[in-house]
């Protein structure tokens, strides 16, 4: 394995000949927001060292300020759940057969797959016979459950990229090229947010939020601890999960009628429902809680979770977040019944949590289900509070967070390169 200096200065000339050669021609999906932000800062690392490169395939307004044409709108393929899936399933299948005509037409040297491994795994078996390189970025959670599908993976690829380090040993026993190119939270995370002290956070989190000033103005008596409050960005996650909190909420302020909770959404339309939640409930729980977006502020989430003592969220990607953050957290997750009892017996892991699932140990609290109570969040949390286990879990985000950088080392556009130049050109990858 060569690093990515040696990659830089070695691998990215031709990527081969030394005479005129033919642009390179990448067919790229993807399947969702998320993906638009991973498939555009690939694109400009690509760019970046080649200035020929055609771009073809479907992405967001990221991957398009890159030089994608995009085929049909991401949108329609960012379709979530079997229900769901099934009312879209011609449509979805009339895409397919829509990309893999632009592509035929284009003909591709690469593919690229952006997360969606449903559709985008599907494409790839088309081409990679085909003769096309095909890569798959964001691995399907084979280290969870259904490990099965690692064989309808290697027919389908020749190169994985995983966020995380933990998912590689799958691929190992299989003897499937992947590397772990890590989070792009990891890249994207403001570092001056952990630069700075915590009241100064503070204080600037409510300076550039006029209804952050309005909350705490009229919050004559002293604030003793300031609690970030994530329920999740879908509406069903919200239904199911803010309520739960709101009454661990409660019994909290019987204990310190003092605390403060914030609760950063990802747009308005999020704001309304999770403020129409919080209007059900009782004056003293709606007067502790404000529910804030904010679109001049990107990052206006972490920025709420940097200037918290500790945050009470849903499993996810912002569990991630708020390690990279260093802030202690408490998970609390809900699913229908039903689904539980079915992922329960599919998923291998034993947590859900990020920071544990990275740690290998339960380094931060998880209620799910039945744990998921007002009672059970409530002495949770207040138990977090306490100076000593503050300080241990604390300790612990930032052992893992140090481990999980020093194990996301590969940049994505130069393993591509590399994998690529190995399989094609093997005795020249191995003088480098």
């Amino acid at each position: 394995m060569t690093d990515n200096h040696t990659l830089q200065t070695d691998l990215t000339v031709p990527f081969d000949t030394n005479v005129a050669r033919e642009p390179l021609v990448i067919g790229i999906v993807a399947g969702e927001v998320s993906g638009d932000s991973l498939g555009a800062d690939f694109m400009q690392q690509m760019n970046n060292l080649r200035d020929d490169i055609v771009w073809v395939g479907v992405g967001g307004t990221k991957m398009q300020e890159q030089g994608l044409n995009s085929i049909f709108p991401l949108s329609r393929l960012a379709v979530m759940g079997l229900v769901e899936v099934m009312g879209q399933l011609p449509d979805l299948l009339k895409a397919r057969r829509e990309l893999l005509a632009a592509f035929k037409k284009a003909d591709i040297d690469w593919f690229m797959g952006i997360d969606a491994p449903d559709f985008n795994l599907r494409v790839s078996k088309k081409l990679k016979p085909k003769g096309v390189f095909c890569v798959q970025y964001v691995s399907p959670s084979i280290w969870a459950w259904r490990e099965s599908r690692i064989h309808n993976i290697k027919a389908a690829t020749h190169l994985v990229l995983c966020l995380f380090p933990f998912e590689l040993p799958v691929y190992e026993r299989y003897k499937h090229p992947a590397i772990c190119v890590g989070h792009p939270l990891m890249h994207t995370i403001d570092q001056s947010l952990l630069e700075i002290p915590i009241n100064q956070r503070r204080s600037e989190l409510v300076w550039h939020n006029d209804g952050l000033q309005q909350f705490f103005i009229e919050r004559f008596d002293e604030v003793s601890q300031l609690i970030c409050v994530m329920p999740g960005s879908r509406r069903g996650e919200i239904t199911a999960i803010l309520p739960l909190m709101l009454d661990g909420i409660q019994k909290l302020l019987l204990l310190d009628p003092k605390l403060c909770f914030i609760i950063p959404t990802v747009d308005q339309n999020h704001q309304y429902i999770v403020q129409d939640v919080i209007d059900q409930r009782s004056e003293q729980l709606r007067a502790a809680i404000v529910v804030v977006y904010d679109d001049s502020q990107p990052t206006f989430s972490q920025q709420a979770m940097a200037a918290s003592d500790i945050v009470m969220l849903a499993s996810g990607t912002a569990t991630l977040e708020a390690m990279l953050l260093e802030r202690p957290m408490v998970v609390v997750y809900q699913l229908n019944q039903l689904t539980y009892q079915i992922a329960k017996r599919l998923v291998k892991v034993p947590y859900v949590g990020l920071p544990n699932i990275l740690a290998a140990t339960a380094i931060v609290p998880e209620l799910i289900q039945e744990q998921a109570s007002g009672d059970n969040i409530c002495r949770t949390v207040m138990r977090l509070l306490q100076p000593r286990a503050y300080a241990e879990q604390l300790n612990a985000l930032i052992q893992t967070k140090h481990l999980l950088q020093q194990q996301s080392n590969h940049q994505p556009a130069n393993s591509v390169i590399e994998q690529w130049y190995l399989q094609n050109y093997p005795s020249k990858t191995a003088q480098i």
